[in-house]
């Protein structure tokens, strides 16, 4: 029987925030899994890779437990930009998003009674055409140095976004709506 604690597999701020907002109970266990890729897979498969990677550290020792995984990845081209590796790298990366529409992958895991099911989703992000001063300004804040493709949606870097489709929460770096609707398939119960 499992008990109905809801463990995280992540540090991320974004994602604790998300599933406080909806007040579901839930710990905090961050997995110290190996994050690199294989380039050659498709952006679908990394975040699931990933994703299925933090769960299955943290089920080892928490095996009657709900755990929940996410990562989150930028695509350009073709191309994943993950966290800048410094102020050069971040400005590189908001210029070539610049003008451009690019998708954001999130991949899910859940393990539950020695099963793990995932899920991604893809939400598409056209940024305005940013300047040179714009781009300068927004790493001033700080925010881009810790983020896949050096912004976050939430922060102030909702400001060099113009469009977005799909599901906002994506590029948080949970979609929650869909995240909840799993975790009940999986018998968590929610508080009511």
């Amino acid at each position: 029987m499992l008990k109905q604690t809801l463990i995280l597999a992540s540090s991320s701020p974004r994602r604790k925030e998300l599933l406080e907002e909806l007040q579901i109970p839930f710990v905090i266990s961050s997995s110290n899994v190996d994050e690199s890729f294989d380039p050659s897979l498709s952006p679908e498969k990394i975040v699931i890779d990933l994703a299925e990677r933090k769960v299955e550290a943290i089920y080892l020792n928490n095996q009657h437990s709900f755990i929940l995984g996410a990562d989150t990845v930028v695509c350009l081209d073709g191309v994943i930009l993950g966290k800048p590796t410094s102020r050069e790298d971040a400005s590189r990366m908001l210029s070539e998003l610049s003008g451009k529409t690019h998708s954001v992958y999130t991949g899910v895991a859940i393990m539950a009674n020695g099963i793990c099911s995932t899920f991604y989703e893809k939400t598409d992000v056209l940024f305005w055409e940013l300047t040179d001063e714009e781009i300068y300004d927004y790493l001033d804040t700080g925010e881009p140095f810790d983020k896949a493709g050096a912004y976050g949606i939430q922060g102030v870097g909702r400001t060099l976004v113009k469009e977005i489709k799909g599901d906002y929460f994506t590029v948080v770096g949970l979609p929650i709506s869909r995240t909840v609707r799993e975790l009940k398939a999986h018998g968590f119960h929610l508080p009511k």
